[in-house]
């Protein structure tokens, strides 16, 4: 199947007449990646589930009031009540009673390795306490007036700090690239979103690409480059197929790590050279003090070094999976607007963009935060219907993929917080202002992913959707997570 990792197992390529698209392709001989694919084990138990309902609901800033919720042994939505009583308390600066609240949630209702409220009530914690502390650090230093400031003690008084069971809440070492690299795999293998994302991308990029004899491929966050070796294997076999010479195609792939990307770059000369692939490779690393200016280094990048083979210019793909987001400062659009503006200069057959369907940007904490409880919420049931209970893929992904994520939608604020997803309606308004037209949606692409969702992930929550014939969404039980379309 086109954008399936070349490692996967024998059972990605059975039943092959169900196939719906002739560029579906049988196992490559060569192994990309040293990771198999686990085997999916899906429960039939009912799970216990975070309500993601959307009503309001009535909250009060009474430290009672919520240890009387708390008692409350019936309510399924006690656990959301909760944590969103004590986003309010933090956001309205009661620090002592959202305190107290979160160190009786985190002891009464989280858990790790519990079922998928539980571990939801745990990263959240998790998230709320660094708020919290940075908050209360903020406040010790605070002055009064020019001649007189609160000392600590004097503090201790009017914000005494509760402490957090240790096991709940402990503290997290700060996040490594290479943590999160790792927790990417075990995400590609076992949930459908970035195989998905993969997929339908690639089946875009491989028909605008159709009939040129040389391609690029920037890749904007190019991790462990699983995406390619599939799309790599499909142009050349229609190539073979057509009777054409093979396109002659280059990768050039951004990423933080120069470790990762020569590693990536390694593998992915290594699967090529196995297929016969007339292939290059470039890095293009970043800095995170790049984060706003970069695409200045971008452009300089391609311009410098872009190929022509020929005297025919080559075609120009542009992936940018889960990669815009970062762009953004809140609704603050200029940097990505730059960005897009000068990526438009270089004429791309196809930009394909990826990204959480859910407005993590919002400036307001208490309504980012309801927004990313539920979003959450639906991620971690959906990985608690797929995966047994002690699947240690499962914790991997948890803890160093969807936990970083909610630390740095709930925990950061300001310049700190990079995790700024924005619904498809969003993504739309601004790439149509920057100049750019949407590709309709290939019909190969839901076919591939309805095959996907069946051959792997065999549960009836997942669920596709089409909007405006332009963007396939990947979601739960009627809740939209990640979406994908193409632009040019």
């Amino acid at each position: 199947m086109l954008g399936s990792s070349s490692y996967s197992s024998e059972e990605d390529h059975q039943n092959q007449h169900e196939r719906s698209s002739p560029l579906d392709l049988p196992q490559p001989t060569p192994s990309f990646l040293d990771y198999p694919r686990q085997l999916i084990t899906t429960t039939t138990a009912t799970t216990t589930t975070t309500s993601v309902a959307s009503s309001s609901v009535v909250l009060s800033s009474s430290l009672p009031t919520s240890l009387l919720l708390l008692s409350s042994q019936s309510s399924v939505a006690q656990p959301r009540q909760l944590l969103v009583t004590c986003a309010e308390l933090i956001s309205r600066s009661e620090f002592s009673s959202a305190n107290r609240l979160l160190s009786l949630v985190s002891s009464e209702l989280a858990s790790q390795s519990g079922d998928s409220t539980e571990r939801l009530v745990y990263y959240f914690c998790r998230a709320l306490n660094e708020r919290l502390n940075r908050h209360l650090s903020s406040i010790t230093t605070c002055v009064i007036s020019p001649s007189m400031s609160i000392p600590p003690q004097s503090l201790a008084q009017h914000y005494p700090i509760i402490p957090i069971r240790p096991p709940i809440m402990r503290a997290m070492p700060l996040e490594s690239t290479t943590s999160r690299y790792s927790s990417y795999l075990s995400l590609n293998q076992v949930t459908p979103f970035t195989r998905f994302t993969h997929l339908t991308a690639n089946q875009a990029i491989l028909e605008a690409v159709e009939g040129y004899s040389s391609i690029h491929i920037l890749d904007m966050d190019i991790m462990h480059g699983v995406q390619w070796p599939p799309l790599m294997q499909a142009i050349m076999e229609r190539s073979t197929t057509l009777g054409r010479p093979c396109p002659t195609i280059r990768i050039t792939g951004a990423a933080y790590d120069p470790n990762l990307l020569e590693k990536t770059g390694d593998r992915l000369r290594r699967f090529a050279e196995s297929l016969g692939l007339e292939f290059q490779f470039r890095d293009l690393l970043l800095h995170d003090s790049e984060v706003v200016d970069h695409s200045e280094a971008v452009i300089h990048t391609l311009l410098d070094h872009r190929l022509r083979f020929n005297q025919v210019e080559e075609a120009l793909a542009i992936n940018c999976g889960d990669y815009l987001h970062r762009l953004l400062r809140e609704y603050d659009t200029r940097s990505l607007r730059r960005f897009l503006h000068q990526v438009k200069t270089l004429n791309p057959r196809v930009l394909t963009l990826g990204e959480r369907e859910a407005d993590h940007n919002h400036p307001i904490f208490l309504r980012r935060f309801v927004e990313a409880l539920d979003h959450y919420g639906a991620i971690f049931d959906s990985l608690e219907a797929t995966l047994p209970p002690q699947s240690r893929e499962r914790v991997a992904v948890e803890e160093g993929w969807f936990g970083e994520e909610i630390k740095d939608v709930v925990g950061e604020e300001g310049e700190r917080r990079k995790e700024r997803h924005q619904r498809f309606e969003s993504w739309e308004v601004v790439l149509r202002s920057s100049g750019f037209k949407s590709l309709a949606l290939s019909p190969f692409s839901l076919s591939q992913a309805k095959l996907l969702l069946r051959l792997h992930y065999p549960s009836e929550g997942y669920q596709l959707q089409v909007l405006n014939s332009n963007c396939l969404l990947l979601g739960w039980k009627n809740r939209p997570l990640y979406s994908v379309s193409s632009w040019q």
